[in-house]
């Protein structure tokens, strides 16, 4: 029900570069000793589904258990449900926390989350809803921390709750 609610700020309404920058694709097909570290590289191997510990997802309200939250292949992802809010983590190899900046948003504000230069994000359309995204650079590319209450009135501060989540964190993320 609230993975649905979340569903609204997935895309990020991304640009197309996103689907596939022709240098990025052009190094991940040349031989590894050959070609220059790709966009996202580190980000390649990491796995959203399996980032949070047990502990910090039941003290965060949710569930341990991850559900697939992949609305587009370019951002691999899951969710994880709880009684007042979801939250969710995804990664795109693509984008960085600059080029985001470009799309249409409620709020786009930059921040600091564990030393790196991160931003505090509302989808167009989505301000006033119990929702927020937090956008941390990560391994090239960026992760998306994001939460959506079940009630705009769930979470009092839905920026704050994602922001001291992602500042707990974000510090094993790949640099």
């Amino acid at each position: 029900m609230a993975v649905a609610a979340l569903g609204g700020v997935g895309p990020l309404a991304l640009s197309s570069c996103a689907l596939g920058d022709p240098e990025v694709i052009r190094a991940k097909a040349e031989p590894a000793e050959a070609s220059p570290v790709a966009k996202g590289a580190d980000l390649e191997n990491f796995d959203p589904c399996t980032f949070f510990k047990p502990d910090e997802l039941t003290s965060y309200g949710v569930s341990t258990q991850a559900e697939d939250f992949t609305l587009v292949s370019f951002q691999p992802g899951c969710a994880w449900n709880g009684k007042k809010m979801d939250i969710a983590l995804q990664k795109n190899e693509d984008e960085t926390v600059d080029s985001l900046e470009k799309g249409a948003h409620d709020e786009y504000t930059r921040i600091k989350i564990a030393g790196r230069d991160s931003a505090r994000l509302i989808v167009a359309g989505g301000e006033g809803t119990g929702g927020c995204i937090t956008v941390v650079p990560a391994g090239g590319g960026i992760v998306l921390y994001q939460l959506s209450g079940y009630m705009r009135d769930s979470v009092a501060d839905p920026c704050g709750e994602i922001e001291k989540i992602a500042e707990q964190t974000a510090s094993r993320l790949p640099e």
